[in-house]
C-alpha cells in the first residue's frame, strides 16, 4: 500500500506538471476516478487504460454527449498514442481540453472531430455525415437528407462570408481548411460546433 501511495504521488505530480489546465487536487481526482473506471472495466486493458465502450458510456452519463459518431471520433483523437485505449495522461489532457480548453484549443479540436478522413479538410460529405448523425429527424413526411444538404449548405454560405480572403472562398471547392474553420469560428464563436456537438455544454 506504501509503494502504492508513493507511486500514486509520483504520477499525480507528473500529471500536474503537464497539465495546462487542472491543480494537483484536481489532478488527483481525476486519477481515481480513471482507477474507478478501469476497476469496472475490467477490460484487457485493465491497469493500463479503458476502451472506447466505458469512455462513451463515461462521457454519455457525465456530460449527456449521446452522438456515438461525435464520441468515436472524441475517443480516437483523445488516443494519442493510437493503442485502443485511453491511459492515464491521455484522460488527464482530454478533460482539460474538453472541460477548460483555450478557445484556439477547441477550434483545432473541434476541427479535428469534424475532420473524418484526416485529410486537413471538412468536406461537404464529412458535413453532412456528421449533421446526419447529430440532427433528429421531426416528420417521416419530410425528405430528411435534403434538409441535411441544405443545411451544408447555409453552413458553408456562412463561414465562407467570415472569411471572404480565403482560397476555399475563391475556389468554392465546398470544403474548409483548418485555417477557413479557425477565422469563421474567431469571428463567430457559434461556429465552433457547427457541424454537430463535440463538446460538453457548459453546465
Amino acid at each position: 500500500a506504501a509503494m502504492s501511495r508513493k507511486r500514486m504521488k509520483l504520477l499525480v505530480d507528473s500529471l500536474t506538471r503537464s497539465s495546462k489546465h487542472f491543480n494537483k487536487s484536481e489532478v488527483e481526482c481525476l486519477v481515481n476516478l480513471f482507477d474507478t473506471l478501469v476497476a469496472k472495466a475490467r477490460s484487457d486493458f485493465a491497469g493500463v487504460g479503458f476502451t472506447r465502450v466505458v469512455f462513451r458510456d463515461t462521457l454519455h452519463s457525465a456530460f449527456g454527449m449521446t452522438d456515438d459518431v461525435v464520441l468515436d471520433r472524441v475517443f480516437s483523437i483523445l488516443d494519442k498514442d493510437n493503442d485502443g485505449s485511453i491511459a492515464v495522461a491521455e484522460w488527464v489532457e482530454g478533460l482539460g481540453l474538453l472541460l477548460r480548453g483555450t478557445l484556439d484549443e477547441k477550434i483545432k479540436f473541434c476541427f479535428q472531430v469534424y475532420d473524418l478522413n484526416g485529410d486537413g479538410y471538412i468536406s461537404r460529405d464529412e458535413m453532412f455525415q456528421m449533421l446526419k448523425n447529430s440532427l433528429l429527424i421531426q416528420s417521416v413526411d419530410e425528405e430528411p437528407e435534403e434538409g441535411i444538404k441544405d443545411l451544408v449548405e447555409i453552413a458553408l454560405k456562412k463561414m465562407a462570408s467570415t472569411f471572404c480572403d480565403t482560397l476555399s472562398d475563391h475556389d468554392h471547392d465546398g470544403k474548409l481548411s483548418f485555417e477557413d474553420f479557425e477565422k469563421a469560428v474567431q469571428d463567430e464563436n457559434l461556429l465552433l460546433e457547427a457541424f454537430g456537438p463535440c463538446l460538453p455544454d457548459l453546465k
